[in-house]
């Protein structure tokens, strides 16, 4: 399966061909949508074939097979068969927010540079948990560091190291209760900066803006006690 999503995030729609249908929904030979994962949410959009078309709800990975990613489809409508062609069309603003916000929460982990322990991203607003006893002393500076970080207009880069590689550099791993997917012989590094200038390198498999002025000004909102040495920080984007 080719993951259109990891090949060019900016991607709006894309033709495919129909390889299976089964009760989850339907899997394409080309993915646009992101399928959940890693805190990020799944894509929505549209299937279109033959002047039918149908809404997609969700995307998933598939539970039989982790490689192929699922279309979840809205119940009651037209479901294209094996062997179709079809368009996809992405819902691009919604996307669009999510790599703002993935980008975002990316530099929120090198203005607080503790482990991470739970992460989810929103349309509007995401979240990181950190492995932090305390809750921050200085909310507005670390908003300022960060928002000063944004509007430098930063490349978002990647590349691809083996798994070998990445278990000799644990350092990488920023997340604490959830490891990097391994087992197919390599791994994406999401960079942020450049070689020479580099302001974070870690694992993520999801979709990023390619520069970081476009994620826009962003607030930190509450920060909340989730327990013994676990605060969640709140982010918001402002417009």
């Amino acid at each position: 399966m080719s993951l259109l999503y990891i090949e060019d995030a900016y991607l709006k729609d894309a033709s495919a061909t129909v390889v299976a249908v089964t009760e989850q929904g339907v899997i394409l030979d080309r993915a646009l949508f992101y399928p959940t994962g890693g805190g990020q949410p799944g894509d929505t959009g549209t299937l279109s074939w033959n002047g039918a078309s149908c809404t997609i709800t969700d995307t998933r990975k598939d539970k039989t097979d982790a490689e192929r990613v699922v279309l979840v489809l809205e119940e009651g409508g037209a479901w294209p068969e094996v062997g179709t062609e079809v368009t996809q069309t992405l819902d691009w603003e919604r996307r669009h927010a999510h790599m703002r916000v993935h980008t975002a929460l990316h530099l929120l982990s090198v203005v607080i540079p503790l482990g991470v322990t739970g992460g989810q991203i929103g349309a509007e607003k995401g979240r990181l948990d950190f492995d932090m006893p305390e809750a921050p002393a200085d909310k507005a500076a670390l908003e300022e560091e960060l928002n000063a970080l944004i509007a430098r207009d930063l490349s978002v880069t990647e590349t691809w190291i083996t798994d070998a590689e990445l278990d000799a550099n644990p350092g990488l791993v920023k997340t604490m209760s959830v490891q990097p997917p391994k087992g197919a012989g390599k791994v994406r590094l999401v960079r942020i900066g450049t070689e020479a200038e580099q302001i974070d390198l870690q694992p993520c498999g999801g979709t990023h803006v390619a520069r970081t002025a476009e994620i826009g000004r962003v607030r930190i909102g509450k920060i909340e006690n989730k327990g013994r040495n676990n605060r969640r920080v709140n982010l918001h984007l402002e417009g």
